[in-house]
């Protein structure tokens, strides 16, 4: 299996610092990162640490729900899958993900609700960035 790279320029401190995180593996796309629009409730254009977890988190479960459906006899048209990924102050010092809420929906041919709701559990701890995130508390929602 591939490794997949980001690179992150950062120039100054962390105040006043900034920097931009290219996406290496794919060249699709360069964003702008800042702790100050990292930290406030705008993000003003300027993406974070968070985001992008959100973003990779939101794809992989996604990914991973449409095979477990599929293992389990049904038959996704289309799932619609958001992640909020929450950066809290550390008790400890610094920061920390405090938290990770998948919301979750989707038309399946062949499972009823209940098999959707116990597919979505299944995914949820089968997903492989869910995995690499253990220690962090991840609710899911199915809508």
């Amino acid at each position: 299996m591939p490794t997949r790279s980001a690179h992150t320029a950062w120039k100054g401190t962390l105040a006043d610092g900034s920097g931009q995180t290219a996406l290496t593996s794919s060249g699709v796309a360069t964003f702008d990162v800042s702790f100050p629009k990292r930290a406030a409730d705008e993000a003003g254009g300027v993406t974070s640490p968070e985001e992008l977890i959100a973003a990779a988190h939101s794809s992989c479960y996604a990914m991973q729900l449409s095979a477990v459906l599929a293992e389990a006899g049904g038959t996704p048209v289309s799932l619609d899958v958001t992640a909020d990924v929450t950066l809290r102050p550390d008790p400890a010092g610094g920061f920390r993900i405090s938290g990770i809420a998948l919301k979750v929906s989707g038309e399946v041919e062949g499972l009823d609700a209940e098999g959707f709701k116990a597919a979505a559990e299944n995914a949820k701890a089968t997903c492989p960035v869910s995995k690499a995130l253990t220690g962090t508390d991840i609710t899911l929602e199915v809508l």
